[in-house]
C-alpha cells in the first residue's frame, strides 16, 4: 500500500508528491529530494519478531491471528508464519509508493498491511515483484518498467473482485509528513471512474487514494474510527 496521493485530499496525505517534468528537471529535483536514492538495505530490514508483530497489528486480532505473515529478507519477502484464513499480513516498505512520491526511498517507512484472500492472490504479487526488483539493484525507473513488462506478459495477475486490505496499525510509519495518518481500509479495483464510488461528494467517507496507471488499478480509502487494538483514532 503506498502510492501517489492526490493533493486534493482534505484529510491529508501520506507524502508530499513531487511532480517531475522533463528528464533534466527530474534529475535536478531528485538531487534536492530528501531520499534521492535507495539507502543501504540494513536500514530497511527489521528484527524478525518485531516485524511479525507490526504486520499483525494491521488488522484486528480476530483476523490477523490466523493470517500468514511475511517478513522482508535480504532477497525479498519470505513467509515467517503460516496462516489458515487466507489473509496475509506484512510490512510494506517505501518502494510500494508511486514513482513521483518523495518518500519512495525513505528507509523509515513501515506500513503494516493485511490483505484479504482476493488481494493476497492478486495484489500481493505486485508488492513481492517490486521488492525483488529493488533488492536486485534495479533503479526506480527500471523497477516500474519491470512491473509493466510483468503485467504485459501476464506474470502479474489481474485484480480479483473484492480485493481489499486493512491498514489499522497505530505503529505504522507512513510518511515523514503524516506518519500515522488514520486507520483505514483500502479497496483495489481495475482503473475506473472514481465517481462511481461517490468520492469527493459531501458526507462521503470514500477517498480516492490512487489512480495508478503503472499498476493498472484504482485504490479507494475508507477511514475507520478505531485502531486495530480497539482504541479510538484521532
Amino acid at each position: 500500500m503506498l502510492r501517489k496521493i492526490l493533493s486534493t485530499i482534505a484529510l491529508g496525505s501520506f507524502a508530499l508528491v513531487v511532480m517531475l517534468g522533463v528528464a533534466g528537471q527530474g534529475r535536478a529535483q531528485d538531487a534536492k529530494a530528501p531520499y534521492p536514492s535507495m539507502a543501504p538495505l540494513d536500514q530497511y530490514v527489521m528484527e524478525r519478531n518485531a516485524e511479525m508483530a507490526l504486520a499483525r497489528s494491521a488488522a484486528p486480532e480476530s483476523i490477523s491471528r490466523d493470517a500468514e505473515v511475511m517478513v522482508l529478507g535480504r532477497h525479498g519477502y519470505e513467509t515467517a508464519a503460516k496462516g489458515t484464513n487466507g489473509f496475509v499480513c506484512m510490512v510494506q516498505r517505501s518502494w510500494t509508493a508511486g514513482i513521483d512520491d518523495s518518500d519512495f526511498w525513505n528507509p523509515k517507512l513501515r506500513a503494516a498491511i493485511c490483505f484479504n484472500p482476493p488481494a493476497a492472490r492478486t495484489y500481493l504479487p505486485n508488492t513481492i515483484k517490486r521488492t525483488e526488483l529493488v533488492l536486485a539493484g534495479r533503479s526506480k525507473a527500471q523497477m516500474f518498467e519491470g512491473i509493466k513488462v510483468a503485467f504485459d506478459e501476464k506474470e502479474l495477475p489481474a485484480l480479483e473482485s473484492g480485493a481489499m486490505c486493512f491498514m489499522m496499525s497505530k505503529q505504522s510509519y507512513l510518511s515523514d509528513r503524516d506518519p500515522h495518518w488514520h486507520p483505514h481500509l483500502m479497496f483495489f479495483v481495475p482503473l475506473m471512474d472514481p465517481a462511481a464510488w461517490g468520492t469527493g461528494l459531501p458526507g462521503s467517507p470514500v477517498i480516492l487514494g490512487v489512480e495508478d496507471t503503472p499498476d493498472r488499478m484504482t485504490v479507494f480509502w475508507i477511514p475507520v474510527a478505531k485502531w486495530s487494538d480497539g482504541t479510538a483514532a484521532p
